[in-house]
């Protein structure tokens, strides 16, 4: 099978990401479930800190190899090629940096220097699946990250960075480069280009139908024949519900 087109292909249209902001990774799970794609969280990892905005972004990948002692010393942060720096002053504005870290939180993937500096050139957050050290700092920044993880060691002893703008895996999930990442209290979900437009369009009436069906259970509403709809009653008040004056 050949491997999705290019991002550059596949142009959004202009509210796309803004609708999937006012979304939950759990409705496009959902609707992704729907559509077949059943491998879209990436496992294993959770917001740093909870109190910041849904991330939306499409995906900037960087991908490690295990590290070894011939490649990875430690004056190898003075490469001016290095990929994981490299990585950080060329991920695009609004773009999510996704780390393929093997699912190893044992060593950092990145600390709160690289990472203030992602959230100064305007990056919409980080996704890695293995460690962040200086976590601390890390989590009070503005920026939303994901990782599995503090870890205190660099990732010089575990994590050799090789190749950016590749296809990758992200704790168990594909990420192909420009993949729509998607982040929230519930974790992280990986939308496929081709189809973000589509999923950003339906989030809408699904979220607004589970806003409805929550007043519905706060009134005293079985679940039953509500939950999906297959009491015809139920979408008869959806439909009063929605053309009520707070819409």
């Amino acid at each position: 099978m050949p491997n999705p087109l290019p991002a550059e292909s596949i142009p959004l249209r202009p509210d796309t990401l803004a609708l999937l902001s006012q979304a939950s990774t759990a409705t496009v799970a959902t609707l992704l479930f729907k559509r077949g794609f059943h491998n879209a969280y990436v496992q294993g990892v959770s917001a740093l800190s909870t109190e910041r905005a849904t991330m939306v972004g499409p995906a900037f990948t960087l991908r490690h190899i295990p590290s070894r002692p011939d490649t990875d010393p430690l004056d190898a942060f003075r490469e001016p090629d290095h990929p994981q720096r490299v990585a950080v002053e060329d991920c695009p504005e609004g773009a999510v940096l996704v780390m393929d870290c093997r699912q190893d939180a044992s060593a950092a993937s990145a600390g709160s220097i690289l990472l203030t500096r992602l959230q100064v050139r305007g990056a919409a957050g980080v996704v890695t699946d293995g460690g962040i050290r200086d976590a601390t700092g890390a989590a009070s920044l503005r920026m939303p990250i994901y990782a599995a993880g503090p870890s205190a060691p660099t990732n010089l002893t575990k994590h050799h960075a090789v190749d950016i703008g590749l296809p990758i895996a992200c704790g168990g999930v594909a990420v192909y480069p420009g993949d729509i990442v998607m982040g929230d209290g519930d974790g992280v979900m990986i939308i496929p280009r081709h189809l973000a437009d589509a999923i950003a369009a339906e989030t809408v009436e699904m979220e607004l139908f589970e806003a409805f069906v929550l007043e519905e259970v706060n009134l005293g509403r079985r679940i039953i024949g509500l939950y999906p709809p297959t009491d015809p009653e139920a979408l008869v008040r959806f439909g009063k519900w929605r053309s009520s004056p707070q819409f």
